[in-house]
């Protein structure tokens, strides 16, 4: 028996780390540690079956494809249903996909419509699994930490990134792309077992809408009302277009006739990986009072990749700019975080995520479909330092509204009913709008 006056005991985690928050933390580093490996692995595994460039670059397009147009509705029906029931069905779809994957390459009788298609139902799941994710995410931490929870979360989930494609880029270049593959579908399956003790028990009850297409027009009218929402969205759906194209075609290219192959690439996206774990180090004590301001500085730097590719720079080079281009976007992905946390009402999180994530993603099939074609008719070195072109144009683009440049974190944080919130509580998050 305790008495009144005993004191409380304490809990190991913070008081921004809810049971939800933790969970979702550790279902994204197991999540990421499979990905950033099944990324290497899917580019080569393309190369190995006797593709070239423009075979990698429809493998790459065949996973956003279905990402661009089912994103809207998966947003819609992640703010509709329970968020880890969503979230738990897209992770099976990606588990038996990958398993699928992963056998056919094994078995050497991988065929390139039988990867796009497996890689298209990995597209499909992801569509239905971001908003909803970041809609959870966004809900589970209160308060004036909440860019703190933010910036460990993404520290927590990059750092899987750099043990990912280090270990996938060897697991690669050691025993084939088969096995890393194999090791993703076990990823999502652990992954997805943890998201199915979120506790959603406390949720309100939501209002019924007026269907779908209602959903999806106020999903709209809050993004489009919103300037600095709207313009960082058309920044990134350029520039991560480009990227991709670097990233996805390109860069296993250049690693294969330049740097040595799979290993050195994912030693330099290991080192990409350190960068953004690094950056969330440096945002758990940094807060930039201009959130987006800051942020968005810190995107040109995301031209550099392309640029080293483009000359191509020795492996040493190479991994310095990937380092440095990670810390500096970990700056604005916190910020970005933030900002959505602190402006966007709870309940339409999801279909925000999801406009955002359709804008940001949007292009980057047409420009992952168009890379191959780009560099027959350009050359490679010049498609990537159109790339890097393309980044710096875009950034100092968004830089020019003035939402963008004065938005500023608030230091304090009410629910609707004017009390702090619980970490795990799903109650509305009211923004300036």
């Amino acid at each position: 028996m305790t008495s009144a006056a005993d004191p409380p005991r304490r809990s190991r985690r913070p008081a921004w780390a809810g049971r939800n928050y933790s969970l979702l933390t550790a279902s994204a580093f197991v999540t990421n540690l499979g990905s950033h490996g099944a990324l290497i692995a899917a580019a080569f595994a393309v190369l190995e079956a006797g593709g070239d460039g423009g075979d990698v670059g429809l493998v790459a397009a065949s996973r956003t494809l279905p990402l661009v147009l089912f994103l809207l509705i998966g947003g819609a029906v992640a703010d509709r249903v329970p968020r880890h029931r969503v979230m738990v069905a897209a992770n099976a779809l990606n588990c038996l996909s990958q398993a699928v994957f992963a056998v056919l390459v094994l078995a050497g009788e991988a065929q390139l419509w039988q990867m796009m298609l497996l890689t298209a139902l990995g597209g499909t799941g992801q569509a239905f699994f971001s908003p909803a994710a970041e809609g959870m995410l966004l809900s589970s931490v209160r308060g004036e930490q909440a860019s703190r929870a933010f910036a460990v979360f993404r520290m927590a989930m990059q750092g899987a990134a750099v043990g990912g494609a280090a270990l996938g880029g060897a697991m690669v270049a050691a025993i084939g792309p088969g096995w890393v593959l194999a090791a993703d579908a076990v990823a999502f399956a652990v992954a997805g077992s943890m998201r199915a003790f979120l506790d959603v028990s406390h949720i309100p009850q939501r209002a019924p809408g007026g269907g779908m297409l209602a959903d999806l027009r106020d999903g709209w009218r809050e993004f489009a009302g919103r300037p600095w929402l709207w313009a960082i969205v058309v920044q990134f759906s350029i520039a991560n277009a480009v990227v991709a194209a670097a990233d996805a075609v390109y860069g296993p290219l250049v690693a294969r006739d330049h740097l040595g192959g799979a290993g050195p690439w994912g030693l330099a996206l290991g080192f990409f990986g350190a960068g953004t774990v690094a950056g969330a180090l440096l945002m758990t004590r940094w807060k930039p009072r201009r959130l987006l301001l800051a942020g968005t500085l810190c995107v040109f730097p995301l031209a550099l990749p392309s640029a080293a590719l483009a000359i191509p720079a020795p492996i040493s080079v190479l991994c310095a700019v990937m380092f440095l281009t990670g810390v500096t976007l970990e700056v604005f992905g916190v910020s970005w975080m933030t900002a959505l946390h602190q402006e966007i009402p709870e309940e339409k999180l999801s279909r925000v995520a999801a406009y955002d994530w359709f804008g940001s993603v949007a292009l980057v099939p047409l420009a992952t479909a168009l890379a191959g074609p780009a560099e027959a008719a350009v050359g490679r070195t010049s498609a990537l330092w159109g790339c890097a072109a393309l980044v710096v144009i875009v950034t100092a683009g968004a830089l020019c509204v003035p939402d963008v440049r004065n938005l500023r974190r608030r230091t304090k944080q009410v629910t609707a009913s004017g009390h702090l919130g619980s970490a795990d509580a799903e109650s509305p998050v009211r923004g300036l709008g």
